[in-house]
This record gives C-alpha cells, sequence and structure tokens, in this order.
C-alpha cells in the first residue's frame, strides 16, 4: 500500500512539463483532499516550495 508521500510524489511526478497543479488538487488527487498543506514540491531550480525547509547544520556542530 502506498503511502501518501508516495502518491504526491507518483502525481507530481506526471505533471506535464509547462503544466501546473494546485497543491490542493494534488492531494485530492492523492486521496486526501484536506492535507494540501502537506504537499512538498521541488522548484525546476531545486529548491523547495510549498513547505519549510529544515535548517542546515554548520560544520561546527
Amino acid at each position: 500500500m502506498k503511502t501518501f508521500s508516495d502518491k504526491v510524489r507518483d502525481i507530481v511526478r506526471k505533471i506535464p512539463k509547462g503544466k501546473a497543479m494546485t497543491y490542493k488538487a494534488v492531494a485530492t488527487k492523492a486521496g486526501n483532499p484536506k492535507a494540501a498543506r502537506a504537499v512538498r514540491v521541488i522548484a525546476s531550480d531545486g529548491s523547495m516550495r510549498g513547505c519549510v525547509r529544515p535548517r542546515r547544520r554548520s560544520a561546527q556542530q
């Protein structure tokens, strides 16, 4: 059985280049329309969008 995260990843990978899909649409398609805030997306520049990134640890810690 796929987790919600696995379903989201599969859906996001299938979004055609140049097309858009809202976080709510992705969450709904993954089976939980109220989980739109849980959807994480990687932007074309490689940065995280739609979520709060964890802080990077410095080498001194």
